[in-house]
């Protein structure tokens, strides 16, 4: 069954999935003794962000990607992944749950308790028609301000990938429709982007052979791909 917001002014107005409640007047001091664990809330800004409940494609899409990039983890001993929903602090008053992040080796043991103040060196977001804006714009200025190397955003629906990556104080963004995606923050990582849109989705095990197999060739590399850039201070306009 799923999920109804029932906003109450003085004409109450319920909403049913998928939406992105936004509620005004909260501090980061409430956010963390109220936020329920089992759902996703944000908070950004005086606001907090109540998610819609994922749906069964949604998670199974996280679930790949973080088994994916946890296996690469341990086996080239480098990093640990991470999946929500987990609070982590990016910024003095922004605290975001990313799908999926990566921590460097040196960041590892201070990730504790909560919110995690580290800064992860990559981050996955699987973005559906409720958060695209959110993903693609908003968290694409805070996480450049926070100083985040690498975000993709991993759109199932129109069946694109943005890879996000900072140079300087911005970020550069690239639409990536086909091929092989490399990442720079996790060095050795990369998967080929119709991997994401399989169903089922191709065996972890078998993507992270190819991976292997591929590393240091010259493989075909992603297309169909336009650039933006999103500045670190633009969260501040």
């Amino acid at each position: 069954m799923g999920v109804k917001v029932v906003v109450w002014t003085d004409q109450p107005r319920t909403f049913e999935p998928p939406y992105l409640a936004r509620i005004g007047g909260w501090t980061l001091e409430r956010y963390l003794t109220e936020a329920p664990e089992d759902q996703t809330w944000e908070f950004a800004r005086g606001e907090v962000l109540v998610h819609s409940p994922a749906t069964a494609e949604h998670q199974r899409l996280v679930g790949f990607l973080y088994r994916l990039l946890q296996e690469f983890c341990e086996r080239t001993r480098w990093g640990e992944a991470l999946t929500g929903p987990a609070a982590l602090q990016i910024l003095p008053d922004v605290v975001r749950e990313p799908d999926v992040f990566v921590l460097a080796p040196e960041d590892i043991p201070r990730a504790r308790g909560v919110p995690l103040t580290v800064r992860p060196v990559f981050i996955i977001e699987v973005t559906s028609p409720s958060t695209r804006t959110l993903d693609r714009e908003e968290k694409a200025r805070d996480y450049a301000r926070a100083g985040v190397p690498e975000y993709w955003v991993v759109d199932p629906e129109h069946r694109e990938l943005w890879v996000h990556r900072r140079t300087g104080e911005a970020y550069q963004a690239e639409r990536v429709t086909a091929g092989l995606v490399s990442s720079v923050a996790v060095r050795g990582f990369a998967l080929r982007v119709e991997w994401l849109w399989q169903d089922p989705l191709p065996p972890v095990r078998e993507c992270l052979e190819e991976i292997e197999r591929l590393s240091g060739s010259s493989a075909p590399r992603a297309s169909g791909y336009v650039c933006l850039l999103y500045t670190s201070d633009a969260a501040d306009e």
